[in-house]
């Protein structure tokens, strides 16, 4: 029919062609009949290219073109997929950049908002991101720094002024840890050049209440001990969560312009300090010998003093023994005081004793009394020798 109006129902064949064209669009249902179910392939494709641009790809460049109005057959189930893929995704991310894993010999501390929160020990924790960071910090780590010898550069040259007036060259070395992460996160700008600071300040204050020789031999021990509390007692004023550990005293030598006139000046002095002891050894080797002397000479006279006023005693008490029994009897006494007196007298002398009672006179031959009777008791006396020789055989 050539002739058909807006509502009616003929027309011509251009609109027959039309009517073919509209029930070859999958998807689309005629009027009056029923609802016609997707293919499978055409719904795959579909939940991809939806998939692809919420992903950020371009989509539909492939597809092929649908009328305005023909929405019919879409499902919102790919949408709903790649929004929950999304969210997924977000939360893995999140979760990536939350957790974190603390060593052994560390610390984290976790700042909310830019400010102190918490510190954390080792293990995994959870620091929810934008809101809370965290930094890591090695606490068991030991750190060095070192001074003297122009290590830390043009200034650092070691050289210090002691208490009598000498320059001593030094190198020694700080050791220290962390104690307090979150003091020394906050508290220090630059620990190192801090530790460095302190160190050789108290260093100087040391030494200029020191003598030159005590710190070159024995004083070091003593000096580096110092040198800790003071460096340690400094760094807590600070607030600073830094722990001294221990110093190293390296080396304590003279300015190097001056170390070998410096070194003949210690030879002489050793060679001194040795003639000294050979002195000093000397004079307590005769002092010791005459100290003896003068106390034997000392206990000699004791002993003699002791024996003359025991014998002047004795001989008192014998005398006043005597003159009692002089005064009972004065002739008898003279008498037995005669006769000892003679024997005493007559007891070590040679004696001949001659009778001329019988009224025997003239000349009496000379007989060597004298010497017969040393031969008799030289014979005597060889003859109890051998007597005793055979008696001990």
């Amino acid at each position: 029919m050539s002739n058909g109006g807006p509502w009616g129902g003929g027309g011509g064949g251009g609109d027959d062609r039309d009517d073919d064209r509209e029930d070859k669009r999958p998807g689309q249902r005629r009027p009056g009949e029923g609802a016609q179910i997707p293919e499978i392939e055409e719904f795959m494709r579909k939940g991809s290219e939806q998939l692809r641009v919420l992903m950020g790809g371009k989509g539909g460049g492939n597809r092929p073109n649908r009328p305005n109005g023909g929405g019919g057959g879409k499902s919102p189930f790919p949408i709903k997929s790649a929004v929950v893929i999304g969210l997924v995704a977000v939360v893995a991310i999140w979760l990536g950049s939350s957790l974190y894993k603390v060593n052994p010999e560390e610390r984290s501390v976790e700042l909310m908002f830019g400010r102190y929160y918490e510190t954390k020990g080792p293990g995994l924790n959870l620091a929810p991101w934008p809101f809370i960071t965290y930094s890591k910090v090695p606490v068991t780590r030991e750190q060095t720094v070192d001074i003297g010898s122009g290590r830390a550069g043009t200034n650092d040259t070691g050289l210090m002024l002691t208490g009598d007036q000498n320059i001593v060259d030094l190198e020694f070395q700080v050791v220290w840890n962390i104690s307090d992460p979150a003091k020394y996160l906050f508290n220090l700008g630059d620990p190192q050049d801090t530790i460095r600071a302190v160190s050789e300040s108290a260093m100087r204050d040391i030494i200029a209440r020191s003598n030159l020789a005590p710190i070159l031999s024995t004083a070091r021990g003593e000096i580096a001990a110092d040198l800790r509390t003071a460096v340690q007692k400094t760094l807590d004023s600070y607030d600073a969560g830094i722990n001294i550990v221990r110093v190293n005293f390296n080396r304590a030598d003279p300015p190097r312009e001056v170390i070998d006139s410096f070194r003949e000046v210690q030879a002489a002095q050793q060679e001194r300090d040795r003639l000294e002891k050979e002195a000093d050894a000397y004079a307590n080797k005769v002092t010791a010998g005459a100290r003896g002397e003068a106390a034997q000479v000392k206990e000699e006279a004791e002993g003699y003093r002791a024996q003359i006023v025991n014998a002047a005693e004795g001989d008192a008490a014998r005398f006043n023994s005597i003159l009692t029994e002089y005064e009972k009897a004065p002739e008898v006494t003279k008498r037995r005081m005669f006769y000892e007196t003679m024997g005493k007298l007559l007891q070590n002398v040679d004696k001949v004793v001659v009778d001329t009672k019988d009224g025997a006179g003239g000349v009496v031959p000379y007989l060597p009394l004298d010497q017969l009777r040393k031969n008799s008791s030289s014979a005597s006396n060889t003859t109890n020798s051998a007597a005793n020789t055979g008696g001990s055989n």
